[in-house]
């Protein structure tokens, strides 16, 4: 691993470890907790593929307990949307300012789970028209400012799905858009021999961090794992913000 000082690494691997804690307690949240923290002591360029080395191991940490719970169908037309919409997003990313865009998000996202959290509630699953759109918008917001998590997790947590097929089939669906992420990253030359030691150091806080969530959410009761992925997504929302918010106002 490149030299790095102690202070940073114990730093690095406690931010590690947290974020790996909501992680495998709510399948989502990783990237963006990860990201925020260490971005205090690494760069974005040193940090991001690490990272999503970092969440695909994650995912296939939690898989095998949660494969039968996964909505498949959801997963699928969610996936149209994603791969059709990504391109659209990365466009954006090249010719329209990130801040501005990023700062409306996290307003949405805001909004949607603080409408969740005063008892919003579809009657029945959305169809694939609904679905297929869900996954477009991921695939926008992950193509233009990497935080298309949100969307997603609102989707199943809107829908009568049971709290552990919403929670399975996000682990699943983020399994399938963070390779993807991965493999552009490295079709574009940003990954690098660093990148690798970097996410192995870092490996170990990881499992043990997901494994703690996981155990965690095994004996949750429903409405607490509700209420708690609600306040996750409104701490990524604030975030966020105020990450578009610095962007767009601080001085040059």
């Amino acid at each position: 691993m490149p030299d790095v000082d102690p202070w940073v690494l114990v730093y690095s691997v406690v931010c590690v470890f947290g974020a790996g804690v909501v992680r495998g307690y709510s399948g989502f949240g990783f990237s963006l907790l990860a990201i925020t923290a260490l971005s205090l002591v690494l760069t974005p360029v040193q940090i991001v593929p690490s990272i999503f080395m970092l969440e695909l191991a994650a995912s296939l940490h939690l898989l095998p307990g949660i494969w039968r719970q996964i909505n498949w169908r959801a997963i699928l037309y969610l996936m149209i949307g994603t791969v059709v919409a990504t391109p659209f997003g990365v466009h954006a990313l090249a010719n329209v300012p990130a801040a501005p865009m990023t700062l409306a998000m996290a307003i949405f996202v805001l909004v949607a789970a603080a409408l969740l959290a005063r008892g919003f509630a579809l009657g029945r699953m959305p169809g694939p028209v609904a679905t297929v759109a869900t996954g477009a918008a991921t695939g926008i917001a992950n193509g233009a400012f990497g935080i298309g998590g949100p969307p997603v997790v609102l989707f199943f947590l809107s829908s009568p799905a049971a709290v552990n097929v919403g929670r399975a089939s996000s682990i699943a669906y983020f399994l399938g858009t963070d390779t993807v992420g991965l493999a552009a990253q490295a079709s574009e030359g940003l990954i690098e021999s660093g990148h690798l030691w970097r996410a192995l150091a870092f490996l170990p806080a990881l499992v043990v961090g997901v494994w703690l969530g996981a155990r965690s959410f095994q004996g949750a009761d429903p409405a607490i794992f509700r209420r708690w992925v609600l306040r996750i997504l409104m701490v990524l929302a604030v975030l966020t913000g105020l990450k578009g918010a610095w962007a767009l106002f601080a001085p040059v």
